[in-house]
């Protein structure tokens, strides 16, 4: 996804948010999750259980407020599409999904719009 296509996407979200951004990464990060036996995040976050890590970037965090976060992590794990969830910390979660990166991405960004 580019910023444009991002920007005309999620206009509320892009409201409450500086213009430095020019990647999805200054918003969040989404990972596989993979046995890897040096990353601190295996030991709370299994990846037979858990396919990928979704990682919520301060400045998102800061867009959603405290309220916000909370309602954000709440339909996160409702999501028809989320099979399992795990909080490990307020911006960290592991999820078990059959979206690939850039859908996971959607659904998170349209969460967000929803809320902000």
């Amino acid at each position: 996804m580019n910023i444009e296509t991002l920007r005309s996407t999620y206009p509320k979200l892009f409201s409450k948010i500086d213009n430095e951004i020019d990647e999805l990464r200054y918003l969040l990060v989404i990972d596989k999750n993979f046995n890897d036996v040096d990353s601190d995040e295996f030991d709370a976050i299994d990846p037979e259980d858990y396919n990928y890590l979704v990682y919520i970037t301060e400045r998102l965090q800061v867009a959603l407020g405290e309220g916000g976060m909370v309602t954000f992590i709440k339909t996160f794990e409702a999501h028809k599409d989320v099979a399992l969830f795990y909080l490990s910390e307020i911006d960290l979660y592991g999820i078990q999904t059959a979206l690939e990166d850039e859908d996971i991405a959607k659904m998170v960004l349209e969460i967000v719009e929803d809320i902000v």
